[in-house]
């Protein structure tokens, strides 16, 4: 849906380890530059870009504040990470302002899904059996991965995010549900 290209210059907000960021550089952008809050996060999409041979920019930075120029990219993107952010319509209006003129947003979230039935299986499964298997996989008894389910509850559905980002001054030109409906794909456009 990014639709890049090879002069496409591409910044990944809220990059995690980096997974979606080398997914750009695979498809042959000019440059990705990932951005994440979480310094340990990083710390392993630097290793993952180093040993995949992938010339990756990785900072830690804060998705409200970022220290880019103006309409400096091409493409901002962002993957499961907009209802983490504490003012996600202050980071909408600062990926407006680092965009350029005709620059793609685009926004991968969790969402409801539509179908009754859909929805009911994947509650159970966001609810009880993805923190339980997460926490086995990651040997962790902190109790992290429990904020995931109440995260997606208490975030703003697609129509609230898509109300969100056009007040940012952004056309949402497509929604596209994925997975059922368990995530979509929002995309807008600088005009």
């Amino acid at each position: 849906m990014a639709k890049v290209s090879k002069s496409d210059n591409v910044v990944d907000v809220a990059c995690g380890t980096g997974d979606l960021s080398m997914a750009f550089y695979k498809a042959g952008v000019a440059s990705v530059l990932g951005i994440d809050f979480t310094r340990a996060m990083l710390d392993l999409a630097v290793v993952k870009a180093e040993n995949a041979g992938m010339a990756i920019e990785f900072r830690q930075g804060d998705a409200m504040n970022l220290n880019l120029p103006d309409s400096s990219y091409d493409v901002v993107s962002i993957a499961f990470g907009i209802r983490n952010v504490q003012d996600p319509a202050k980071a909408i209006a600062e990926f407006h302002r680092i965009l350029r003129p005709e620059g793609r947003l685009i926004v991968l979230e969790f969402s409801t899904p539509p179908n009754k039935c859909i929805r009911l299986f994947n509650n159970i499964y966001t609810k009880n059996v993805m923190p339980i298997s997460a926490t086995l996989i990651a040997r962790d008894k902190s109790g992290a991965y429990t904020y995931l389910p109440k995260s997606v509850e208490t975030f703003a559905d697609t129509r609230e995010l898509a109300a969100t980002i056009e007040d940012a001054g952004l056309p949402v030109v497509e929604q596209s549900l994925q997975s059922m409906g368990v995530c979509t794909i929002t995309k807008a456009i600088k005009r």
